[in-house]
């Protein structure tokens, strides 16, 4: 990359990340250009220095600041509207899954259909010319010169690894992309913004969730709510909600039930009689489950089984399992352990030591019959 001078577009969100990676870029002799999205389409706020989300009223704030660090660079930047596809293709899946009793994972979504989709299209058809386009994500990715096939792979800084966000990135989305963090850790990526002279960045708070302070529930019309009930494994009602929306599998907090002398956790969330079950710990326990909707990375399609680790959540440690082909959409997953952070609607990406295979959507979980009886 560094012998070839290339036109790179970088997403600019307007923190540490993403500035370094178009300042590495520049110092590498490469023609950058900055591009950041506009997906709100409520009242704009500028909230200060503060963690935040992706989505929400603070984003003139990382807009401005995206700005700023592009005319520090000494590189253009352009914002383009994409409020609208962010909707269509995230909120209203977002929202439709929560309802339904499952658990999405809006930023899986969000990187495949409009990061590194949409935006690129945008920013084409604005006449903005670019070759790649790199993020600040961490992450790798290299080329298996045997298979012909570019491979994402962890980042070197495991602590700050995305490559689970990343897994529905297709072949020719991961030809054209960049990761110029990949063999950096936070630390040195801070060092360098300090040596850089943007120091201010340095100290910015991350981003958390995908939403302004996790309170995902805004998005939901007035409508959603439907008041329901809490129940046990037996039947009996131990409370009350305001919404399944409100609710994960595997939630402790925020159940409001007195009187149990154990902890517990939302099992299952039941949309069709709009409850939720409760039980304790050992009841979540999972020995193998169901996944759809698949896209494999370091192959073309599964052909026999395998086995290889699934990590169930962005920060969980990869786990032992085995991974049977039921069909080219659909793979059976046994785990080698219980797990007990699986749900349907979230996704679970597969490994092979530092490398992705690929990943789908939980569609179906088996409990762990013997911890449940």
């Amino acid at each position: 990359m560094d012998d070839k001078k290339l036109k790179v577009a970088v997403g600019m969100s307007g923190g540490v990340d993403s500035t370094m990676s178009a300042y590495l870029l520049k110092e590498s002799g490469h023609e950058v250009v900055g591009i950041t999205m506009r997906i709100w389409q409520g009242e704009s706020k500028n909230l200060g220095a503060m963690k935040s989300g992706c989505y929400g009223p603070g984003e003139t704030y990382d807009i401005t600041d995206a700005q700023m660090a592009c005319q520090r660079l000494g590189i253009p930047h352009h914002t383009l509207d994409l409020a609208q596809e962010y909707e269509a293709a995230v909120l209203k899946n977002f929202s439709s899954e929560y309802l339904a009793g499952r658990t999405p994972n809006p930023c899986v979504l969000c990187n495949h259909f409009i990061k590194f989709g949409a935006l690129l299209e945008r920013a084409h058809a604005s006449g903005i010319q670019f070759d790649f386009f790199a993020t600040g994500h961490y992450a790798r990715i290299e080329k298996d010169e045997p298979g012909q096939r570019f491979l994402l792979k962890k980042a070197a800084d495991l602590k700050k690894d995305q490559s689970y966000f990343l897994y529905r990135l297709e072949q020719p989305q991961l030809a054209q992309t960049l990761f110029p963090l990949g063999e950096y850790t936070k630390t040195q990526v801070k060092a360098l913004a300090q040596k850089a002279g943007f120091a201010d960045m340095a100290e910015k708070p991350e981003s958390q969730d995908f939403i302004d302070s996790g309170e995902y529930q805004q998005i939901f019309s007035s409508s959603d709510p439907k008041p329901g009930r809490i129940l046990d494994l037996q039947g009996r009602q131990l409370g009350s909600h305001q919404g399944i929306f409100n609710f994960t599998v595997g939630q402790r907090k925020g159940l409001n039930i007195s009187g149990s002398l154990q902890p517990l956790y939302v099992l299952r969330i039941d949309a069709l009689n709009n409850d939720i079950i409760v039980g304790s710990k050992e009841s979540l326990a999972v020995d193998q489950l169901t996944a759809g909707f698949l896209n494999w990375i370091s192959i073309e399609n599964l052909q026999k089984p395998i086995k290889a680790k699934a990590r169930l959540r962005s920060r969980q440690l990869e786990t032992p399992c085995e991974i049977f082909p039921l069909n080219e959409k659909t793979v059976e997953v046994r785990f080698e352990q219980p797990q007990y952070s699986a749900a349907p609607g979230q996704s679970i990406v597969f490994y092979k030591e530092d490398v992705v295979l690929g990943g789908g959507i939980i569609q179906k979980v088996t409990y762990n019959k013997e911890l449940t009886t």
